[in-house]
Parts: structure tokens; C-alpha cells; sequence
């Protein structure tokens, strides 16, 4: 799909890139895509919006058809009692407990039926996210590459919902997770690719002081003390709770507001209750916030003398890499993704605690020169590893992996 001059939409470029990445990469990774024009990809997840799988895959899908391959994204639809379901299966995946019962398990299994009966799959790879959708390779006659992309932490996932999970697993042709450390023990070839970030997009375009102005006064925060901010989903595992302590710590020796913003995806039952435990400790200087506003995101990561990710589990974590490109010091929990991301005391820093979190933020807000340094490093960092055309070039290797099961010979060529 090209530019169309009649209406003036335009799909994103790669040549987009070549300020921050170079001519020579944006070359390479053009004739990488050359070679698969015209291969239709499907992505199947369990949310349009909420969480970092949608961001990824809102900006990724129209980058590659900006290429030539015809990328589409599909929504698995579910019940409530399904997503109650799911939702314990991501947290057990991630170290919890469950009592997954043959009950449970009914549903989640007739719910993915029922949807494989509606998505007529006939395409050249299919890309399915996360455990929700994962059992729709059992519904179809497969005729080409299947692959499992799962975005969590699997480093301790509960032993019995996995060998479940794995029996399904192990039906698809490649496994992509965040990180070597997830690896499991199965015969499916495993692969792993790091997320990215849009630079381009309403979440980290650049924006004007007076820009930032207007979104922080449209909800009335207030920027008379420095802010101190987390962006994130409401969730155990972001911990919400702890962030609020560690400032209160911190408000005995330093000024500052806190502003938790987060929102609660569709696909997150637990979320709701979550965001109103955390609205139960608002007070004049914590700011809570359940809002879909890209754009207060942003200005919020522009403005923030602090931006905190203090999770206790975390498969990569997409705030982070978002707000070390605006230049942000990100003070996160030295866990999954997190640590891959940040260097301590290099381009970010690194907390195990609560009360570590509190001393961290009194020191970056004390000190004019480590935040522009750390800030400085964190948006090279981001430059370098964590943008949108080096996760696209990733999955275009992985696709090329592939080439038996179509022909790579160039445009036209495919269905």
C-alpha cells in the first residue's frame, strides 16, 4: 500500500529512521522486506489497547506493510470468565500459583474454539501472542510457519500450567520471547527478540513545552514541585503499592508529586480493583490517574525528574525503553527485562527495595548533574538498541528462517 496523494494518508517508512539509525541500516533492512513483499502475516492477541503487546503491535504492523507485507492483527474475543481465567494463567506464568481446574480449563479451550471458528486463517504466517489465543493451532489444517510470541516473564511459571501449556507449545514451528533467561525446556527451535519503540508515535513524538503544558493542565497536575512519575498498567506486578511508599520516604527529606497513571486493558480483570485500592491513597501530592491519553503520557515522561518502573516482575517493560528516549532517569526494579535495559548509574538506575527506591529518588532529585548525564545515556541507549526498525528487522530474519515453506524470489510472487 503506497501513498495515496488523493486523501493524503501515508503508512509509516523505515526511510523514516535514517536520522536516528543510518542510511546504510535502513538500506539493509529494505532489501530484507523486498524479499518477503507480498507475504500476508497474521497477529492474533487478546486487547486493541491496554499494555505493551498492543503498543508493539500497533506500530510494528504498519511499519511492515509499509514494505510491501501485507500485515494483518486480529483481537481474540472473550468473556469475562475467560479473561478471569487467563489473567491467573499470566500470573501463575510469572510465579503465582493456580487451581487450574477442568472447569477453567473448559472454558478457556471453548472460548479459543469458538474463535477459531470465525478467523478463516489462511496466510503465510501466523503469529499468535501470549497464553490467551495459544491453543488456535489445535483448529486448523496448518499449511505454513506458526509461531508463539510470549511476552512474560517465564522464568518460574507454575510447573502445571505449563507442561499444560507446553503440549500446545510445542505444535508451533518457533517460540519468540524477550529474553534468554525465559528459555524452556521443549522441541520447538526458540528465538528471542527484545521489543521496541515508535518514536514517531503520539506516545514519544516530540512535543512543545507548551504542548506539555496543556496535557498536564487538562487533568490538573501540578508542576510546582518536581514529578515524580509511574506509567503503567494497574497490576500487582507493577507494583503500585510500593511505588507509593517509596515516595512517601522520600517526601520527608525532598519535595515532589507523585503521578501514577495507568490504564486497564480489556483483557485485565484484575485490573479495576487494583487502580481503586491505588486511588484509596490519593492525597495533594499523589496524583492517580486511569486514562487512555498517549499524549499525557508523553508529557508526563518529558517532564518527570524521575520516572519509576518498579515492578517485581517484568517480561521487557515498554515504559522504560519510552521514557529513556525522551531523556528520562528511569529508576526501576532490578528484574526481567528492566535490567536489560538499564545499566546501573549508567544510562539508568536499578532498585530491590522499597526503601532503595526512596533513597534513589532523593539522590536523582538532588542531583541536577547525574539526571542529565544518566538521561543523556538512557536516550543513546534507546537509539541504539530499543527502536521500531530494529525489532522489525528482527522478525524479518525470523520470516526468512522460513523459506521452504515459500518462495523468497521477490515482488508479486506471493499470495
Amino acid at each position: 500500500m503506497e501513498r495515496n496523494e488523493t486523501n493524503g494518508f501515508s503508512l509509516p517508512r523505515v526511510e523514516d529512521y535514517e536520522q536516528f539509525i543510518g542510511s546504510e541500516t535502513v538500506e539493509r533492512i529494505l532489501g530484507k522486506a523486498e524479499k518477503l513483499r507480498d507475504l500476508h502475516v497474521i497477529n492474533i492477541n487478546s486487547t486493541y489497547y491496554g499494555g505493551g503487546v498492543a503498543e508493539l503491535l500497533s506500530s510494528l504492523t504498519l511499519l511492515m506493510n509499509g514494505t510491501g507485507i501485507r500485515t494483518g492483527w486480529r483481537v481474540l474475543q472473550g468473556r469475562p470468565d475467560f479473561f478471569n481465567i487467563t489473567k491467573r494463567m499470566h500470573n501463575a506464568l510469572q510465579s503465582d500459583e493456580i487451581n487450574f481446574s477442568d472447569l477453567k480449563r473448559d472454558i478457556y479451550e471453548d472460548v479459543v474454539f469458538e474463535n477459531a471458528a470465525r478467523m478463516h486463517l489462511d496466510h503465510d504466517i501466523v503469529i499468535v501472542h501470549d497464553p490467551q489465543p495459544l491453543p488456535l493451532i489445535r483448529h486448523f489444517r496448518k499449511k505454513s510457519p506458526w509461531v508463539w510470541r510470549c511476552h512474560v516473564d517465564l522464568t518460574r511459571p507454575d510447573p502445571a500450567l505449563w507442561e499444560y501449556l507446553r503440549e500446545f507449545v510445542e505444535d508451533y514451528d518457533a517460540v519468540v520471547l524477550s529474553l534468554p533467561e525465559y528459555a524452556q525446556n521443549i522441541t520447538t527451535p526458540q528465538r528471542f527478540i527484545m521489543p521496541a519503540i515508535n518514536p514517531f508515535s503520539t506516545t514519544n513524538k516530540d512535543l512543545s513545552e507548551e504542548e506539555i503544558d496543556e496535557r498536564l493542565s487538562h487533568y490538573g497536575i501540578p508542576t510546582d514541585q518536581p514529578l515524580v512519575v509511574q506509567i503503567s498498567r494497574f497490576d500487582k506486578w507493577k507494583d503500585p503499592q510500593g511505588v507509593i511508599d517509596a515516595f512517601r520516604i522520600a517526601r520527608q527529606e525532598v519535595d515532589a508529586t507523585l503521578v501514577l497513571v495507568g490504564n486497564v486493558a480489556t483483557d485485565d480483570p484484575e485490573g479495576q480493583g487494583i487502580f481503586e485500592d491505588v486511588c484509596q491513597c490519593a492525597e495533594e501530592r499523589i496524583v492517580v490517574l486511569s486514562v487512555q491519553d498517549s499524549a499525557l503520557v508523553n508529557a508526563l515522561q518529558r517532564r518527570a525528574a524521575v520516572v519509576l518502573q518498579k515492578s517485581l516482575r517484568e517480561g521487557f517493560g515498554l515504559t522504560v525503553a519510552e521514557a529513556m528516549w525522551k531523556g528520562a532517569v528511569v529508576i526501576g526494579g532490578n528484574v526481567g527485562g528492566i535490567k536489560k535495559q538499564i545499566e546501573h548509574d549508567v544510562n539508568g538506575i536499578l532498585v530491590n527495595s522499597v526503601e532503595e527506591t526512596a533513597q534513589q529518588i532523593i539522590r536523582v532529585l538532588q542531583d541536577r548533574e547525574l539526571r542529565e548525564s544518566l538521561g543523556r545515556a538512557a536516550r543513546e541507549t534507546v537509539r541504539d538498541r530499543f527502536l521500531m526498525t530494529r525489532l522489525m528487522e528482527d522478525w524479518l530474519d525470523l520470516i526468512a528462517s522460513f523459506e521452504p515453506h515459500f518462495s523468497l524470489t521477490g515482488p508479486g510472487t506471493h499470495g
